[in-house]
Order: C-alpha cells, then sequence, then structure tokens
C-alpha cells in the first residue's frame, strides 16, 4: 500500500510537472505584457484616436460575426445531431475546413470568390456595388465575413455538442402529444440548448476577436476604416510602437479572459440549475 501511494504521489507529480509547464508558459507571457508597460503608457496608447475606433470597431464586427455563427450554428448543429442523411459526412468536413485552413488561405479564398469569379461577365463584388451599392472587399463588411468565416465552424461544432446532450426521447415524447418537429425544436430542445447558445456565441467572438490573417487579405488594414485590434498590433509594431503595441495586446487578453469568464459562469449556472437524481 505504501509503494503504490508513493507510485500516485510520483504519477501526479509528474502530471503537474508536464502540463504545468504550459501552464506557466502562458502566465509568464501575459506578466511580461504587463511588466513591459505601465497603467500610464497603457491608458495613453488606448486614448489614441486610431486605436479608439479599432475598439469599436471590434466590438461591432465580433458581435455581428458572433450573431451569424449562431445564427448558422443552431440549425446545423441540429441537423448533424439529430437526422442521418444523405452527404451528412461531406457537410461534416466542410464545416471543419476554416478549422483546419491557415488562416491567409481563408482570406485569399474570399478575395478569390469575390472578385475573380464571374458570373454573368461580373464579379461578385461588381455585382453587389452595382444592384445593391455595397461595397465588400477593402470595406467593413469583408472584415465581418472573413471574422464570420473563420469563427462559425466553432459555433456549429459547440452547438452540435449542444444538441448531442438533449436526450432526443423529450422530442418524440411532445410529437406524439401533437407537436410538429418545428415545435417541438422550439419548445423543448431550443430552451434546454441555451447553454450551448452562450458558449457558441462566446467561441465565435473571442475567435473573432483574434483574426487577423483573413482580415489582412481580404478586407485589407486601412487605419481608421478597416482596422481592428488584432490589425492593431500589427500598424502599431510596423511604426516602432512597441508600447502601444503591448497595451493593446492587454487589451485583448482581457476582453478574451471577460469572455471566458461569462463561459464559466454560464456553465456553473448550468450545473447549478441541473436537478439532481
Amino acid at each position: 500500500m505504501p509503494h503504490s501511494r508513493r507510485s500516485d504521489r510520483l504519477f501526479l507529480i509528474a502530471l503537474a510537472a508536464l502540463g504545468g509547464s504550459y501552464v506557466l508558459l502562458i502566465a509568464l507571457l501575459i506578466l511580461a505584457d504587463v511588466a513591459f508597460t505601465s497603467p500610464s503608457h497603457f491608458f495613453h496608447a488606448l486614448a489614441k484616436p486610431e486605436i479608439q475606433f479599432a475598439i469599436r470597431l471590434t466590438l461591432i464586427t465580433c458581435t455581428i460575426s458572433a450573431i451569424l455563427s449562431l445564427w448558422v450554428a443552431i440549425p446545423l448543429g441540429y441537423l448533424l445531431s439529430r437526422f442521418q442523411f444523405r452527404g451528412r459526412a461531406l457537410i461534416d468536413c466542410l464545416i471543419d475546413i476554416p478549422i483546419v485552413l491557415p488562416p491567409m488561405v481563408l482570406g485569399l479564398s474570399l478575395l478569390i470568390l469575390f472578385n475573380h469569379v464571374r458570373l454573368g461577365g461580373l464579379s461578385l463584388e461588381e455585382f453587389l456595388q452595382q444592384r445593391l451599392h455595397l461595397h465588400v472587399t477593402f470595406a467593413i463588411p469583408a472584415v465581418i465575413l472573413a471574422q464570420f468565416t473563420a469563427a462559425a465552424a466553432f459555433a456549429v461544432r459547440t452547438m452540435r455538442v449542444a444538441f448531442d446532450e438533449i436526450n432526443p426521447r423529450t422530442e418524440l415524447v411532445a410529437m406524439t402529444l401533437g407537436c410538429s418537429r418545428l415545435q417541438a425544436f422550439w419548445r423543448i430542445a431550443l430552451p434546454q440548448a441555451w447553454r450551448g447558445m452562450v458558449t457558441a456565441f462566446t467561441l465565435a467572438w473571442s475567435r473573432s476577436l483574434g483574426e487577423f490573417g483573413p482580415i489582412y487579405v481580404f478586407a485589407s488594414i486601412y487605419r481608421m476604416k478597416t482596422e481592428v485590434l488584432s490589425s492593431t498590433v500589427f500598424l502599431e509594431l510596423n511604426a516602432n510602437q512597441l508600447q502601444s503595441a503591448v497595451a493593446v495586446s492587454l487589451l485583448m487578453v482581457l476582453l478574451a479572459a471577460a469572455v471566458l469568464t461569462i463561459v464559466r459562469l454560464a456553465g456553473l449556472h448550468a450545473a447549478h440549475q441541473t436537478p439532481k437524481a
């Protein structure tokens, strides 16, 4: 027995050492940023008009892209969770492509789609400009579309897991009592999936916050036009403004931490609300 306890202790120490090394690295990265700057430098950098514009645009575009991600994640997650149909494996594979592709490739593919694929003699960008007077490429809609393309896949995966955790028998019982499939989804499945919706929204929002590659290629980086926080870091580094770049980086860390806190609180609330058997 003592030998077994010693072996268990050594095993736990090894786990803590291996896993803790990565946790320590993340903590040191944040501490390095904090130590490099000061509160005065931090607030001075955030007072710049360019950075304030980037903050506003980031909050707006990330929120819109997260809403769009949730809008497609709910039906896709439900379909993949509840139904077997022809082409399901292909759809499942296509959804994962934005997760594994390099971000620059997503941006390049969006640029090719809107500007170089022609139907009826017009590119999609030209069609939208002539018919709807809407500029997408190198404008704010391109920022939103780039964020959405990268973030929606994570939202879909989250919603699929959320629906997988809901017993389908509850919907079947509702349908035997006279509900249609739509009514069973709206009244039974969707209310139970609220935790997944919160998680999907916040994950999509945080993913949009960190996007740079697709935005750089598809929307480009114009100060006070398509500049979001991730591109501000790039611009400030290019201008040799290291203090400002670190200040913006810390702001993004704070925003990401706030988003993760929301996810954790939603999980804790759901756990407290779950009836014990």
